[in-house]
């Protein structure tokens, strides 16, 4: 954590991507649809999703998935591997409840804890717009108006976008308020507590991830507005204690921000992937059979790992598929780097008994001195117990 909100910003550094061009984003959202069933409209992702992405950009399944709106939920279901985890409705209610009490009357709680007294003196524009296109559109056009402005500014539930993999992603943070110096700080409200002035470590860890996410995507309207600067610490606003009363701490997520935006350029465009797959395949939910559902995702490579389980509503179905194959995925991940060129258990197995592997790899050498040691070690075991 921080102790201020006097951490900087700075513009992301021009790309070499080639720009998609209207034809072929055209392609690629109609090729999506067909993959997603043309009558089932699309899943948006938010940024929490976005988070969990980019730390597995290596998935393609579930970067292909994403990115066509697919219900992984629904159709995990139908797999017969339901995802056993979700936010429950009190959860929401109750975090719902809590945001209005920090924005009402005119987000006087909020801004209270900017140190700004007097609400009356803080423009707090209208967002509202026609589609995401008119709310993203309206929404640059406020940061911009409220940078010029130099005074204080409020933006309730602004709409952002962020290209990831090719396609564009919209994104809601909960607030973004803007100083009269310039800078825009993520506002981000969540209804666990802060007890004697900290939080839960993995929940805000969590928190962090996702608002390094909605930095990234103000960053790219910053780099077209002048004078303007995105904070790298967030303000996470949580109830005090065991009370309803707001109470903030300062999160500075530069490290969150430089490993997402890492991660999010890793990932292989979709129309690549999508490209990759034969026609006729489909993930709708509500016209194909589970066979043909079971085919169609066992189409699209994954990179399953442990932490999945709590990130993916496909976890549990991927699980089960790596432990068929007997993949040492399922071991973890950094098990599966020490483990280099041995991709099965079996082989695991095999090489540390000596049956196969070369004795020059680093891997089975280990694999075959912590064979030798447990042997040992269980040997005189034995001979105490025999005296």
């Amino acid at each position: 954590m921080s102790a201020s909100l006097d951490a900087g910003g700075s513009r992301p550094p021009q790309t070499t991507d080639p720009v998609p061009t209207p034809a072929s984003r055209r392609r690629t959202r109609e090729r999506l649809a067909e993959l997603r069933g043309p009558a089932v409209p699309p899943r948006p992702l938010d940024a929490r999703a976005l988070a969990a992405l980019a730390a597995n950009p290596g998935c393609r399944r579930r970067a292909l998935l994403d990115g066509a709106g697919v219900d992984k939920g629904a159709l995990a279901a139908r797999l017969g591997s339901p995802a056993p985890f979700g936010q429950s409705q009190f959860a929401i209610v109750r975090g719902n409840s809590f945001e209005a009490k920090v924005k009402a009357d005119g987000g006087r709680e909020l801004l209270r804890l900017f140190g700004v007294e007097d609400p009356g003196t803080v423009s707090v524009p209208d967002l509202s717009a026609s589609g995401p296109e008119g709310r993203t559109a309206r929404t640059a056009l406020a940061l911009r108006e409220a940078t010029a402005a130099g005074g204080w500014t409020l933006l309730d539930h602004p709409l952002l976008t962020l290209e990831v993999a090719g396609s564009p992603v919209h994104l809601e943070p909960d607030a973004v308020v803007v100083d009269p110096a310039g800078r825009w700080t993520v506002v981000e409200i969540k209804s666990f507590p802060m007890v004697d002035g900290a939080a839960d470590a993995a929940k805000v860890g969590a928190a962090a991830r996702q608002a390094a996410v909605y930095v990234l995507a103000l960053e790219r309207v910053a780099a077209l507005t002048d004078g303007a600067e995105v904070g790298h610490a967030v303000l996470l606003v949580c109830p005090k204690d065991f009370s309803n009363l707001p109470t903030a701490s300062v999160v500075d997520v530069r490290k969150q921000r430089a490993v997402t935006r890492r991660q999010l350029e890793r990932l292989t465009r979709i129309e690549e992937i999508a490209e990759a797959l034969p026609e006729g395949l489909s993930f709708d939910v509500r016209e194909c059979s589970a066979e043909r559902l079971e085919a169609a995702v066992e189409a699209v490579p994954h990179a399953y790992a442990p932490e999945c389980l709590a990130a993916c509503e496909m976890g549990f179905h991927c699980r089960s598929r790596a432990r068929e194959a007997d993949a040492v995925q399922t071991l973890g991940r950094a098990v599966r780097g020490e483990l280099g060129g041995l991709t099965t258990v079996g082989a695991v197995l095999g090489a540390a008994r000596g049956e196969h592997g070369d004795p020059e790899d680093p891997a089975v050498a280990a694999l075959r001195r912590a064979r030798a040691l447990r042997q040992e070690a269980l040997d005189e075991a034995g001979a105490a117990a025999c005296r």
